[in-house]
């Protein structure tokens, strides 16, 4: 007497089942990790849009607006006339380059309360990127050769 062969009907629903569970993880995963990088303005425009999504907003320190508490820190942005409260609260304290007039990326949400809340923080030196003064000129490589007697 021949043994029943299985059903190939249940390997087919299991699989396909598994296959389904893997593309929705994958594509809710995806949707909450999205980020969108937005002005001021655009922020300060989006509605009750902009309660709901990751943002990325960048600008320029505001001199003097910087208080730390911690690894946290409160400042203002600027860009192009307007400004931005940040809120910082992340896991590591700002970087070094974090100073006032100091590009800076702030990346979180944000808050119905007008602040953005950053949990990520990302910033340049504004100095080291400033334009060198006019008549002045920025030697590079190797300067010993230019002076044999150094």
């Amino acid at each position: 007497m021949p043994s029943p062969r299985p059903k190939p009907l249940k390997f087919l629903l299991a699989g396909a089942l598994i296959l389904a569970s893997v593309a929705w993880l994958a594509v809710s995963g995806a949707r909450d990790t999205k980020q969108y990088y937005v002005t001021i303005a655009e922020l300060q425009g989006m509605g009750n849009k902009a309660y709901t999504v990751h943002l990325r907003v960048a600008g320029n320190v505001a001199p003097g607006s910087i208080t730390r508490s911690g690894p946290n820190a409160n400042f203002t942005l600027l860009e192009q006339g307007k400004t931005l409260r940040v809120s910082y609260t992340g896991a590591e304290p700002p970087p070094d380059t974090f100073k006032d007039d100091a590009q800076a990326l702030a990346i979180g949400t944000f808050g119905r309360d007008g602040t953005f809340h950053a949990t990520q923080l990302q910033a340049k030196c504004a100095s080291k990127y400033a334009p060198a003064t006019p008549g002045q000129t920025t030697p590079t490589g190797n300067t010993a050769a230019l002076n044999p007697k150094a």
